[in-house]
């Protein structure tokens, strides 16, 4: 994507008609078990971060705006080491229920692999200007300022990911380049952690499945809400799509037994038939030693005849 192409971007994504048309495009919805591009009417300041293993293992970074997901593809992750400046490559903006999807997107579709939710949590921009020394929450309309101008300062409230960080827009055209360049880095503060290993999490946060769990799920075939439903959860939003998960689980483990008891209760065994195509009846046990025994008893009658 050029730096127009950018620019009327911006310009779309608070277009609510619009705002989605790149991630459709990309898409087809009867093959993909991604969710529909739906721009959300409730505001919200939810981010996600999603392991993704397609063509190449990387980890997809986004922030909920004006009704939609903002996007960023980190190739190796982000980090909360400030020493590491992550490159981000901007991409479409995605629908908001995205921020839970977890499975698998087939072969022949747009980023065809498997999908595990890293990280999900609240993000909260920061004004540009810090009041004695320390950055300070600001509002939406700053947030679009500062995306345009291309360095977005915010803190994340994460399972894994906490602190200040910043998207900064690469300005220098290198061969190639499309324009859509950021970088992604931590600022210092009292969450840094020097020479953070990405690697140590291998695991989802909402369903505690590997990245090898989840491909060889059929299931995950299936586009589903997936968050994990134990222990105590202090994010409302969260708590509402676990509960509408538990509710879902439990309707087709019903049906699911309501099946298998139906199939048990129906009888298995099936009636032979004879050569005047009546049921034969059951053949009796036979008694080996009796039989000799009778047979043995013929041969001497005949005799006493003879």
């Amino acid at each position: 994507m050029h730096n127009s192409g950018l620019a009327s971007q911006y310009t779309r994504r608070y277009n609510n008609s619009m705002a989605l048309e790149e991630y459709k495009r990309k898409r087809r919805f009867e093959d993909t078990p991604e969710p529909p591009a739906k721009v959300a009417t409730k505001p919200g300041h939810r981010f996600v971060v999603q392991m993704h293993r397609a063509s190449r293992l990387h980890y997809d970074f986004r922030l909920e705006l004006d009704g939609v997901l903002l996007s960023w593809a980190v190739p190796k992750g982000p980090s909360l080491d400030p020493a590491d400046k992550r490159l981000a490559m901007q991409v479409e903006d995605h629908p908001v229920s995205y921020f839970d999807f977890e499975g698998n997107i087939p072969e022949n579709n747009y980023g065809a692999g498997s999908v595990m939710v890293w990280d999900v949590g609240q993000w909260q921009p920061l004004s540009p200007v810090q009041v004695e020394g320390k950055y300070v929450p600001a509002n939406d309309q700053e947030a679009r300022a500062m995306i345009k101008k291309g360095d977005l300062k915010f803190r994340l409230e994460g399972e894994r990911l906490k602190g200040d960080f910043a998207l900064i827009k690469m300005r220098g055209r290198r061969a190639g380049s499309k324009g859509n360049e950021w970088l992604l880095i931590k600022k210092h503060d009292q969450n840094e952690v020097e020479g953070f290993d990405i690697d140590q999490y291998d695991s989802s946060v909402l369903t505690q499945r590997s990245m090898d769990e989840i491909a060889g799920d059929n299931a995950s075939a299936e586009w589903r809400s997936r968050p994990a439903g134990r222990g105590k959860v202090k994010a409302p939003w969260l708590a509402d799509a676990i509960e509408k998960l538990d509710q879902k689980k439990a309707a087709e483990r019903k049906s699911a037994s309501s099946t298998a008891s139906s199939a048990k209760a129906k009888p298995k065994s099936k009636k032979s038939a004879s050569s005047d195509g009546q049921p034969s009846a059951k053949a009796e046990p036979i008694d080996i030693r009796a039989s000799l025994h009778a047979e043995k008893k013929t041969k001497k009658t005949r005799l006493k005849s003879a």
